[in-house]
């Protein structure tokens, strides 16, 4: 994903010199024909997450249209008074990029996971938050919000669902990457992968799945939601991100507000803990039950009363 977002970068750049790449010390490799290219436009600020924030603010307010980028939590939780106060009250065009979404630098440790930022940020008014579930879903995410000229949060994720890319990429609507009767299930970035996996799994036991990629979760109208779920009883959510306000709080406050009624509701996420192991992103999924064969025999058990 990180190969698309600077493709896009490089060809805005190109046509915009109002626009600004800011990084944390980091992008090695991902940046260096960038920052060849467009000297002026890129600014490596080093070690100082917090700083790279409020000066992408300062620029924003003379009118760039700025991009901050860096790993796991540094761009987000670090600099959340900074987002919060300057960014976001300011409501500039200012987008925040973290690659590492969930468990992609796993081997990294807590300090590197980001499995709360979902919750945090989109408590921020006029924050807009995307979630790619791989490259292509994110190039189309990048050439959309061009329209959005307030803050803006993506978070790239080092797993790739490898989608069909048959459906449109629209800003707020889930997007469909299977059909299905049975159940929907709702997902988010890349572990968009190992719900479509959970789907095949499931449907050699003539169980019929409904997968969809939520690549927006801010904004999100309900109606939305609602309008791919009627007809359908049992409904699931699965994210590499805690329980506790993430994709699976947005669904249920949806259902919960709305008059649908519904036989079986079940978020599958990380639980209100730290996860204490280390590993690679595969690892730990099947740690944490969030792989396709766990998400699979949890729907069927579910589905079935299985106890």
């Amino acid at each position: 994903m990180r190969n698309s977002l600077i493709k896009y970068i490089t060809e805005e750049a190109r046509l915009n010199k109002d626009l600004y790449l800011l990084t944390g010390d980091l992008g090695f490799g991902v940046f260096d024909d960038f920052s060849k290219e467009f000297p002026s436009q890129f600014i490596n600020v080093g070690i100082a997450e917090q700083n790279m924030t409020t000066i992408a603010c300062g620029l924003a307010l003379e009118n760039n249209k700025v991009f901050t980028y860096s790993i796991g939590n540094f761009s987000t939780l670090r600099c959340l008074e900074q987002i919060r106060n300057d960014i976001c009250y300011h409501n500039v065009d200012v987008t925040v990029i973290t690659v590492g979404a969930g468990f992609s630098y796993g081997q990294l440790g807590i300090s590197h996971f980001a499995t709360e930022d979902i919750s945090i940020l989109r408590t921020l008014p006029n924050m807009n938050i995307f979630s790619p579930c791989d490259p292509w879903e994110l190039q189309m995410i990048l050439k959309n919000i061009k329209k959005i000229d307030g803050p803006k949060y993506i978070r790239i994720d080092k797993s790739n669902a490898n989608t069909d890319n048959t459906n449109n990429v629209v800003i707020g609507l889930p997007r469909l990457c299977l059909d299905g009767f049975d159940a929907v299930l709702f997902a988010t970035g890349g572990i968009v992968g190992e719900a479509i996996e959970a789907a095949t799994i499931l449907k050699k036991k003539n169980i019929s799945l409904r997968v969809f990629s939520v690549h927006t979760l801010k904004p999100i109208k309900p109606k939305n939601i609602l309008d791919q779920i009627k007809n359908v009883e049992n409904i699931f959510t699965l994210e590499e991100h805690t329980l506790m306000g993430g994709l699976g709080s947005i669904i249920s406050e949806i259902i919960s507000e709305s008059n649908l009624k519904i036989k079986r509701f079940k978020r599958f996420g990380i639980n209100d803990e730290f996860p204490s192991v280390v590993g690679d992103q595969k690892y730990l999924r099947n740690i944490y039950n969030l792989n396709s064969e766990s998400i699979a025999s949890q729907i069927e058990n579910i589905l079935f009363d299985k106890s």
